[in-house]
């Protein structure tokens, strides 16, 4: 792993680094992130454009290699709440390899809270760009959709 801090912000250059900054993030949340899986499109693409609401607890994504647009996990059941906005780095760049990670509750694999962790395709800043609680039952099959 290569997370490094550079003023406020994070740094890393693998998919391990996003973990750690989503473990990280986490921790100061009180609700530790213990499942984690990464974004990959149906073609095979792991670099996308990424639009959440937090407040509907909606996010989306959109494949930069195949134009693939999918709601990461259960984001169906409340898209039609939502209000999404595209995200951006503070590069500049809106493409992302998008990282999900869960906090689980005590004693079971049901999910409690959603993180969603990204790294820059251009400069590798990484970051938790959303999060919310979220009662989405199984953490496998919530991860299998993201």
């Amino acid at each position: 792993m290569t997370l490094s801090k550079k003023g406020r912000y994070w740094y890393g250059t693998t998919p391990e680094d996003v973990q750690a900054e989503i473990t990280r993030y986490s921790r100061k949340n009180t609700c530790l992130a213990q499942a984690f899986a990464m974004s990959v499109c149906a073609c095979g693409g792991r670099a996308f454009q990424f639009a959440a609401d937090e407040d509907a607890g909606v996010a989306e994504r959109r494949c930069e290699a195949c134009g693939a647009e999918a709601m990461m996990g259960d984001s169906a059941e409340y898209a039609d709440e939502a209000d999404t906005e595209l995200h951006e780095c503070v590069c500049g760049e809106d493409v992302f390899e998008l990282h999900s990670g869960v906090a689980l509750y005590e004693g079971s694999r049901d999910v409690r809270w959603y993180y969603i962790g990204c790294r820059c395709i251009k400069c590798n800043l990484v970051g938790v760009f959303a999060d919310w609680k979220c009662e989405a039952g199984d953490a496998d099959g919530f991860l299998a959709k993201v």
